[in-house]
């Protein structure tokens, strides 16, 4: 593939004319070579419409109140332009990361084209606001701001450009070191991109939002992180609590809309503002079980927030007798051992969670059917197999069963969301997949999805639907024990702790 063009931005001198006139008198900022045709920048300006979070951490996403072709009915707040037409215009809401920080902002977003060439050339941004509801400091100070394809025809130079321009509000510096300036080179740099990925057929690496939507995934997050955030000043453990704390957190709230997804509906109640809809949430029939636990953060978050469960870990962490009493009674020294598999902690219809479980994640779907789970998610880190550090090879992958729709290795990989430069050639992408065709083998439909948490390993793996009958899935399973107890290399771990 071809790489792409270098990005040589250059700040426009006072001298540079704007043709953007009308009634309001215009500034050019800075601009670029436009290393894309014409006709891609609707497709580059839509990635900054619907998606501002990418180029703001303050910003957590946008959402679209209306989205109109009708021009007569366009704000009077939108300017005119000599030369150019409006012909599309996106009505959206700009929501904080911080909501108790910043206000949310509505904003319009304005297409026009040429008056005599039908692709779109310029957007405009153009902020809702007023004295008693200023601009909120993720936002410029101006009034709109003005992204421009100039044919051409149209520059000095013969070669197309991009250019950002704005009507900024009085007294807003405007100098390279500014904040409007910083913030337009960052805007510009951003759409550059995207042209050159629209020319390019640019394909994500990974996709989020799977199996559980964005919009409810961040707004149930968002309160989940006020209600659980002073866990960071009361951590007990040696390791980061602010890596620790929001991660599980992050983990929790997915787990929450994926078991209202999975046993029930997405319809049901979400607003955030009314009560505690989760309370009401359907969840795994019998309750989850966290293995290999650790400090038992994930089990305390959701039990405090009226979940059924347990944790289980070979040894009792510092964390655990600083939690309430509530949160203390599930959590449970318990060595596991495969070779007399107690079911104690397993009921049928539990949901098996295993959160960088180590020496525990590849025998998650292999419990999850023993136990005839209602499904299971496993987040791996360290690369294990059953009895010994995992190696990797081709070699050892399980047969992919046939009524998968993906029957071979290759389209099966392809559905794994692995991320990478797709040669899927290290050791973290050859571990997965072997998990991903363990899961298989022993029954389960095999979905992926690379959460939003503050950690590298964030590529998850669920196990929800079957696709092959009890009685075959648990035949693979027996197999699968069998020749670890064959091997011999299996050592059961002493508990280490008073066992509740």
């Amino acid at each position: 593939m071809t790489s792409p063009p270098k990005f040589l931005p250059s700040a426009c001198s006072s001298d540079v004319h704007s043709p953007l006139s009308g009634s309001e008198s215009w500034t050019s900022l800075i601009e670029c070579p436009a290393d894309f045709p014409e006709e891609l920048f609707d497709t580059a300006v839509s990635q900054l419409i619907h998606h501002p979070e990418y180029n703001s951490t303050l910003i957590l996403r946008s959402e679209t109140i209306c989205d109109s072709f009708d021009v007569s009915g366009f704000s009077p707040l939108i300017p005119t332009l000599d030369g150019f037409q409006k012909s599309r215009c996106i009505h959206r809401k700009i929501l904080p990361r911080r909501p108790g920080r910043d206000a949310s902002l509505e904003q319009y977003c304005t297409l026009y084209n040429g008056t005599s060439r039908p692709s779109h050339t310029v957007l405009i941004l153009t902020p809702i606001f007023s004295e008693k509801d200023p601009l909120p400091y993720y936002h410029p100070r101006v009034a709109h701001l003005a992204f421009r394809y100039i044919q051409s025809h149209d520059t000095e130079s013969g070669s197309a450009l991009l250019r950002i321009e704005a009507i900024p509000l009085p007294d807003t510096p405007l100098d390279q070191n500014s904040r409007l300036f910083r913030t337009s080179l960052a805007l510009l740099e951003t759409l550059h991109r995207y042209g050159w990925g629209a020319m390019t057929n640019y394909r994500k690496r990974v996709n989020h939002d799977v199996l559980v939507p964005r919009e409810p995934y961040q707004d149930l997050y968002l309160v989940m992180r006020e209600r659980h955030r002073g866990l960071v000043d009361t951590w007990q453990e040696v390791t980061d609590p602010l890596k620790h704390v929001f991660e599980d957190i992050g983990i929790a709230t997915y787990l929450m809309l994926l078991w209202k997804i999975t046993f029930g509906n997405e319809e049901m109640e979400t607003d955030m503002t009314t009560g505690e809809p989760w309370r009401k949430w359907p969840r795994p029939p019998a309750g989850f079980i966290d293995i290999g636990c650790g400090n038992g953060l994930l089990t305390h978050i959701l039990t405090s927030e009226g979940y059924e469960g347990h944790g289980i870990d070979v040894r009792e962490r510092t964390s655990w007798k600083f939690y309430p009493s509530d949160t203390q009674k599930h959590l449970h020294v318990h060595a596991f051992n495969p070779l007399n598999f107690d079911n104690k902690f397993f009921p049928p219809g539990v949901f098996v969670v295993a959160n960088h479980a180590d020496e525990l994640t590849p025998w998650a779907p292999v419990l999850s059917t023993l136990c005839s789970a209602s499904g299971y998610l496993s987040i791996p880190c360290c690369a294990w197999d059953f009895d010994v550090r995992y190696e990797r090879s081709e070699k050892t992958m399980f047969p992919i069963p046939n009524h998968n729709p993906a029957s071979s290795l290759e389209d099966f990989i392809k559905t794994l969301n692995l991320g990478g430069d797709g040669s899927n050639s290290s050791g973290y992408s050859m571990y997965r997949i072997w998990l991903a065709t363990l899961s298989a083998h022993t029954g389960w439909e095999v979905e992926c999805e690379t959460l939003r948490i503050p950690s590298t390993r964030n590529w998850a793996i669920v196990g929800r639907g079957h696709l092959i009958s009890k009685e075959e899935s648990v035949k693979n399973v027996n197999e699968i024990v069998q020749k670890v107890k064959e091997r011999s290399l299996f050592k059961p771990r002493k508990p280490e702790g008073k066992s509740h």
